[in-house]
């Protein structure tokens, strides 16, 4: 069996260290964020085979995170290289539950997509929230209205004003992904946009964006698309 390519073998521009350095961790694929964590392979097996391992075991990051130390350790992983992939886990869900209640401020796109960033990445099928703020844009609380295509489960503004209503909310974002990563609006995306701004007017509660979440790649620079940046709020 021929040896596997080993990470100080590949140039430099291959590298996931240097490339995290050179482009952002956004820039690195899954199995190239976990080979950074374990550091080496095994006889056999570069760290980026054996973290692609891993993702192939378990499916996907989510059951990855929650698997049990004892499930992590297999061929190239062993007890030390396992508590050091559950630390990773465990402080990335601490960061996103400290965001949640610490109320932080969602004045710019980028705040709201990093809100909800986590929560959306894995999701496959399309899911519809509303995030509620007060007057000073701190926020109240995320709901989750529903789940398949916009059009065919959110068909009524009373449904995105309703938890706006009941929590004195004075303002709202609105907010889903796309599964497909492409997160470019669709005609039916900005038609429910205009529906739910002019409701907004009526009941006197301001929406102040809608974003779409998908994936970052090598074309497109951001993971997310605005509504409002892209021109179709009404001034």
């Amino acid at each position: 069996m021929p040896e596997a390519t080993r990470i100080k073998d590949l140039p430099d521009s291959e590298k996931p260290r240097e490339r995290l350095l050179a482009k952002g961790a956004e820039a690195l694929r899954d199995s190239e964020l976990i080979a950074i964590l374990l550091r080496t392979g095994t006889q056999g097996l570069s760290a980026i085979d054996v973290a692609q391992s891993l993702l192939n075991k378990f499916g996907s990051l989510d059951a990855l995170a929650k698997a049990p130390i004892e499930e992590l350790c297999v061929k190239g992983v062993g007890r030390d290289k396992a508590v050091t992939m559950k630390s990773a886990f465990s402080l990335a869900k601490r960061m996103a539950d400290e965001l949640r209640h610490e109320s932080p401020v969602l004045d710019t796109p980028e705040k709201l997509a990093s809100l909800l960033r986590e929560d959306n990445r894995l999701l496959e099928v399309e899911h519809f929230h509303v995030v509620l703020v007060n007057t000073k844009r701190r926020l109240i609380r995320v709901e989750t209205l529903a789940q398949g295509t916009l059009d065919s489960l959110v068909t009524h503004p009373r449904d995105v004003f309703r938890p706006a209503i009941t929590a004195n909310a004075s303002a709202l974002f609105l907010a889903h992904n796309h599964p497909s990563g492409d997160p470019t609006p669709s005609e039916e995306d900005i038609k429910f946009t205009r529906d739910i701004i002019r409701a907004g007017k009526l009941l006197k509660i301001d929406v102040l964006d809608h974003i779409i979440l998908g994936r970052r790649t090598a074309e497109r620079g951001k993971d997310f698309a605005s509504l409002r940046e892209l021109g179709y709020f009404y001034a």
